[in-house]
């Protein structure tokens, strides 16, 4: 098995340090889980004699010898499927994913996901991620939501990125048409986001359990006349990042998604009185995801030190769905 030894030295201001957190802070392109999961294999020696204890106490002058084996095949395929790059280094590459496309491989999506289209993509600049030659996804965006993702090529991307997500520090910003309007131009819906105990394939707010969840809204336009619009489109800002919380928030203020078989069902729009509002209601109604996208995407390079920002444009049918519901504005 191929692979390259590395070699750390230990000082006197690393005496007593526990050997799993001074070797990711000597080798920094090695996450603390890596090194862990190295040591554990026998892969780190001192003077020739394995060392498999983690907590092994550090003393100055101690040498050690940590051998990293190549990066082991993706267990899932890679697969030639189109991707729409918006930006790529050795680092991370950020992807424009379309509605439709599954993140990652699971029951019911074996293949022909992000996933196996990165591996393809992106080749030998793979580095591995926990000793496998994958792509590191930090966030994950639903099926039918379009939009930016971020993914990590490397160890050191993929620690950087997940602590940014972990800290509410990436900035992140969505478009979202709604049924409906909040009557408050602007918010924060804040609710505890768990399993719905009524349907398990479903979440929702929950009174006790369930994570943290917080969501900035701002209504961008409103569609129709009247005390009650018909729609809106909405601008969210994640201060978490919850399974569905967007879908389930807005779904909680009582206005879902347009689209959204899961959480929109139970919502009736007002009948049509012109043959104008009629086709705006069939466009809504036909409509054939849940209208979001994930137009904004901020974080901090993890080797280049700046901030990277990108947007992305409206995808056709969102941009249809707009358009349908301004000419209700127009009628008024």
């Amino acid at each position: 098995m191929g692979g390259t030894s590395r070699t750390a030295t230990a000082t006197e201001t690393d005496a007593g340090q526990r050997l799993d957190r001074f070797l990711a802070t000597a080798l920094a392109d090695l996450s603390r889980a890596r090194i862990q999961q190295l040591i554990a294999s026998g892969a780190v020696s001192k003077s020739g004699a394995t060392i498999k204890d983690a907590n092994n106490r550090v003393k100055p002058g101690d040498i050690f010898t940590v051998f990293v084996p190549d990066a082991e095949p993706a267990e899932p395929q890679g697969q030639d499927i189109p991707l729409a790059v918006v930006y790529e280094d050795k680092d991370l590459i950020v992807i424009d994913k379309p509605a439709g496309l599954v993140v990652h491989p699971a029951a019911g999506n074996p293949d022909g996901t992000l996933v196996n289209a990165l591996i393809a993509h992106c080749g030998n600049s793979l580095k591995g991620i926990g000793g496998v030659a994958r792509p590191g996804i930090v966030h994950r965006l639903d099926k039918d939501t379009s939009g930016l993702l971020v993914a990590a090529k490397n160890e050191r991307a993929m620690t950087s990125l997940a602590k940014q997500f972990a800290n509410h520090t990436v900035e992140r910003a969505y478009n979202a048409v709604v049924w409906g309007a909040p009557r408050a131009g602007e918010g924060m819906v804040e609710g505890q986001i768990g399993r719905n105990p009524f349907d398990r394939k479903r979440m929702g707010v929950l009174r006790s359990g369930g994570k943290e969840a917080r969501t900035r809204y701002k209504v961008i336009e409103r569609f129709g006349d009247g005390p009650r619009p018909f729609a809106s489109l909405i601008e969210c800002r994640l201060e978490t990042g919850r399974t569905h919380q967007i879908r389930v928030h807005l779904t909680h203020l009582g206005h879902p998604l347009i689209g959204d078989a899961t959480y929109g069902k139970a919502h009736r729009p007002p009948r049509a009185k012109t043959p104008e509002q009629e086709l705006a209601f069939q466009t809504a109604a036909a409509f054939p995801r849940q209208a979001l996208h994930a137009w904004l995407l901020g974080f901090q390079h993890p080797s280049l030190h700046k901030t990277l920002r990108f947007e992305s444009p409206w995808p056709e049918d969102f941009r249809g769905l707009v358009a349908a519901l301004r000419g209700l504005n127009l009628q008024s």
